[in-house]
């Protein structure tokens, strides 16, 4: 595999990435053959011998079922093409497997000894160097428990870990849903390892799903095994450590990426709201004629009877400095927050768009899904909201669940719809209802200890720094193209 090639694999998901390695290697792709080494077939002579020494010493019994290495003919149909000095063989030929036991768990007798005693959790999908449980000589003597050597590659047959692995660094015993190889001396521990950890979909799917999926000890005798020379397969392995250490690497990166890109969105938000993400433009409209416009507007539309006269909200400290042409308000002054429109679900159309708060992801801005009334089982009162609303979730306000509404649907009563006067920026308003500072706002006033919520008087008094109009749309078109930049590299990433 060429460095080249890797470069390409990189904008895999690593866990891709990692299969494409492994398949390289066991179809003899990974790394040359070289002529000198021992072929393949003396290591298949070699099993044959010490089985027959085994059973001669009556280690092991003679199997009808199980016909010798040299006696099982050449596969017809190999699943896939291997280099000239490799062999195809099965798990069951090239050691000895046995599953465990667990002993009876009402002897007291039988636990606390100095045998380790290893159930499917404790498999780590690499060397097991700890292992919590103990049982006696007496449990192993009275029970299917064995004892395995030190270096046994082990395998969970069913279970929610079904597939997992191990290898032993120490002697212990396992529970009945592991199995253990002990193998004939001819295939490198890890080379077995990587092997079953290529075929570990392959034996989820043979374990047919279901609620205990199931792969039998069975299954896994009969599971065909191409076998290189022993020294290829020292080579392999060492490539292939070579490799997952670089994508280990590569995940450290992106996991510290998407720290540093979540770092960078908070960042953009609060220059956004400084007034020092863009610049100010002279010939703008200073904030202070909007609010006389949104004061006029909420004036007419009492008049008219649309809203009802609310308690007047004003600031009561400035946050930090802003522009000389922006102004300080409140959430109450300059939006409708808190007069929601209550519907009966009785009355909300089965085609009608229903949001949850789980529908919504955390801090992103996204809806994860939509779903449909018919989709949903729900009783009492929703909250009406129209495209363009911003959706504010006042419960747990720091999972960061604001949006605005990209068409008509009903909402949880949790969360809040709310649209501004005078063509203030829903898309600005959100971004500030999502930045730190508000954030921080609505953490130091919530009420309740395990569901925290925000009260509709302490939202409407949420200070909000407001810009010129004209600046609001420069800076929510600033926001959205460094976001996407941001996005863009996300899903490159893999997310």
């Amino acid at each position: 595999m060429t460095a080249k090639l890797l470069i390409r694999s990189i904008t895999m998901n690593t866990k891709t990435l990692r299969q494409k390695i492994l398949d390289l290697a066991i179809h003899g792709k990974l790394v040359p053959q070289d002529p000198n080494d021992e072929p393949a077939s003396e290591l298949l002579k070699r099993i044959k011998a010490e089985k027959e020494e085994q059973i001669k010493e009556e280690k092991i019994k003679k199997s009808k079922k199980t016909k010798t290495t040299s006696d099982t003919p050449k596969s017809e149909n190999p699943p896939f093409e291997i280099p000239s000095s490799w062999e195809w063989t099965t798990l069951g030929e090239i050691g000895v497997w046995q599953a465990g036991g667990t002993p009876n768990r009402m002897n007291m007798a039988y636990y606390g000894g100095t045998i380790p005693w290893l159930k499917t959790g404790d498999l780590n999908d690499g060397l097991i160097t700890d292992i919590p449980e103990f049982i006696t000589e007496e449990a192993v003597a009275n029970s299917s428990a064995k004892l395995n050597p030190a270096g046994s590659v082990l395998i969970a047959m069913y279970g929610a870990t079904i597939g997992k692995l191990g290898i032993l660094s120490y002697p212990a015993a396992t529970n009945q849903a592991c199995c253990a190889c002990i193998e004939y001396g001819v295939v490198e521990q890890l080379f077995l390892f990587y092997f079953l950890l290529s075929q570990r979909t392959a034996f989820i799917e043979k374990g047919g799903g279901g609620a205990q999926p199931n792969i039998s000890k069975e299954i896994i005798l009969h599971t065909s095994f191409p076998l290189p020379p022993l020294e290829e397969q020292k080579r392999i392995v060492a490539e292939i450590e070579r490799w997952f250490a670089l994508i280990d690497q590569i995940e450290q990166s992106k996991a510290a990426l998407q720290s540093t890109i979540a770092q960078a969105k908070k960042k953009i938000l609060d220059l956004a709201i400084h007034g020092k993400l863009v610049a100010q433009d002279p010939d703008d409209e200073p904030a202070s004629e909007l609010l006389k416009r949104i004061k006029a507007e909420k004036e007419q539309q009492i008049k008219e009877g649309k809203i009802k006269k609310s308690k007047k909200t004003k600031t009561t400290s400035v946050p930090f400095e802003i522009p000389s042409s922006w102004e300080w308000t409140t959430l109450g002054e300059i939006s409708n927050y808190g007069c929601c429109e209550n519907i009966p679900v009785a009355e909300i159309g089965e085609n009608d768009w229903v949001l949850e708060l789980e529908d919504i992801e955390k801090d992103t801005a996204r809806i994860a899904q939509i779903r449909l009334k018919q989709d949903r089982d729900i009783k009492g009162v929703r909250h009406k909201f129209t495209n363009g609303d911003v959706l504010y979730s006042k419960l747990r306000t720091y999972l960061n669940k604001v949006l605005v509404a990209p068409h008509n649907g009903y909402c949880t009563t949790e969360i809040v719809p709310l649209h501004s006067y005078c063509n203030v920026s829903t898309y600005y308003l959100s971004h500030v209802l999502r930045s730190g500072y508000f954030l921080d706002y609505t953490q130091q006033c919530g009420y309740g200890v395990k569901m925290p919520r925000l009260s509709t008087n302490d939202a409407c008094n949420g200070s909000i720094p407001l810009p010129p109009l004209a600046e609001q749309k420069r800076i929510v078109k600033k926001i959205e193209e460094l976001f996407g930049v941001l996005d863009t590299i996300q899903q490159a990433l893999g997310e």
